[in-house]
């Protein structure tokens, strides 16, 4: 099972967390304060006050007392609770948060720092209730459904978990906390997938097919094309094996491989229509432009906007010699959005080319000026990249925990 404390809430501790929800609680006081003493409401005014400053022994003080004059005041022990919390104080946080969620059961946010109170303390089971109370109370409360998911995640309920902090994501796209545990649950959900695939039939060519594109991503390319091989030898008709076989050959230079890979995938379904777009693309890489530009243009009929299909056009065209065709792809190809950034750098690069083979000198000369440009950031954000590597930073953002 994870520890808890090696998975954190958000880069701004407890204290970030919070201060928006004192704000809302510091007018629930003047509520308060039409039944009880105005020295009650100044108290906690200055009790909060000390809290959003980050003085927490002294709020823990004021709160304390504040708990203890006028009992029935449910944000008072929220409040004290928080502190305690961010004290490290966690069984005394979670009683005061029980007294106030018994005074008002549906008091924001109590029921989710009750949660993170006892994840803290590794009761891992007893937190998820109060999360869960949370997430159906406020359901639009991406913070919430993210402790959900983490909880669920430490109780190895990777598909609940998934699913949690999918609805935390939709509410709060950006938030890199988020997507760092969304990704371990589903990372989760598919290990274990194929865990269970391997135990169910170890000779399926699934398992096969799994392994392969395992080792594609970490670009072990030839060990790819042996285990789409394997596949393909238990199920040669399966449609998209042969599509896939020949990605991998392409990306190793194997053409004439690449090539008959993705003729077989279009015997065996001619409707596959990134195969035939693939296959366009290795004709014009092979120098067959004319068959190339056929097959990219039937592919867009069916799938426009196609990712580089601009670009592999414009290259089409360049070999056939029509250049004012060619220019037109490659200006596309650097401005629509349908460019990866790699293609969008050499399309610049084919522009100017094209350009100048068209006697549009100034013309040619901006686009190669461009293509210079954009080359020496890449190489200033490589060289950037290295340098926080190589003094310990990470370059890109840290995830918030890790598993164990």
């Amino acid at each position: 099972m994870r520890k808890p404390r090696e998975i954190a809430p958000c880069r701004h501790g407890i204290i970030g967390v919070f201060a928006g929800l004192c704000l809302l609680l510091a007018p629930a006081s003047r509520l308060v304060a039409q039944s009880q003493p105005r020295s009650v409401d100044d108290k906690f005014r200055e009790a909060t006050e000390l809290m959003r400053q980050g003085r927490l022994a002294q709020a823990e003080e004021q709160f304390a007392a504040i708990a203890k004059e006028a009992p029935g005041f449910a944000e008072a022990h929220f409040n004290l609770g928080l502190v305690l919390e961010e004290e490290g104080k966690h069984q005394p946080a979670i009683e005061s948060l029980q007294r106030a969620l018994a005074l008002k059961p549906n008091l924001h946010g109590a029921n989710l720092f009750l949660g993170l109170a006892e994840f803290r303390l590794n009761h891992i089971a007893k937190a998820l209730g109060p999360l869960k109370r949370e997430t159906e109370a406020y359901p639009t409360d991406a913070g919430a459904w993210m402790w959900l998911g983490v909880a669920q995640l430490a109780n190895n309920q990777a598909d609940e978990a998934a699913q949690a902090l999918d609805r935390a994501a939709k509410l709060d796209p950006k938030n890199t906390d988020i997507l760092y545990h969304r990704g371990q649950a589903h990372l989760l959900v598919s290990k274990e997938s194929y865990t269970e695939m391997f135990k169910l039939d170890p000779k399926s060519w699934r398992v096969h097919q799994v392994l392969a594109q395992t080792a594609a991503e970490a670009d072990h390319h030839e060990d790819a094309i042996v285990e789409y091989l394997e596949a393909i030898k238990l199920a040669p008709v399966q449609p998209g094996l042969h599509e896939e076989l020949g990605t991998q050959y392409r990306t190793v230079g194997k053409m004439d491989e690449a090539d008959a890979a993705f003729r077989r995938e279009l015997e065996l379904d001619p409707y596959n229509v990134l195969a035939k777009y693939k296959l366009g693309v290795l004709q014009v890489e092979k120098g067959n432009a004319a068959d190339g530009k056929k097959l990219i243009e039937a592919a867009l009929h069916e799938k426009p906007a196609l990712l580089n299909s601009d670009y592999n056009l414009g290259r089409a065209e360049m070999l056939l010699g029509n250049d004012a065709a060619a220019a037109q792809d490659f200006e596309r190809a650097t401005t629509s959005g349908n460019s990866d950034l790699d293609t969008v750098q050499q399309g610049w690069y084919q522009l100017g080319i094209v350009y100048r083979r068209m006697h549009r000198v100034e013309e040619a000369q901006k686009a190669l000026a461009t293509f210079q440009r954009l080359k020496d950031e890449q190489a200033q954000g490589m060289q950037s990249a290295m340098r926080k590597y190589t003094k310990g930073e990470s370059p890109a953002v840290e995830p918030a925990g890790k598993p164990n």
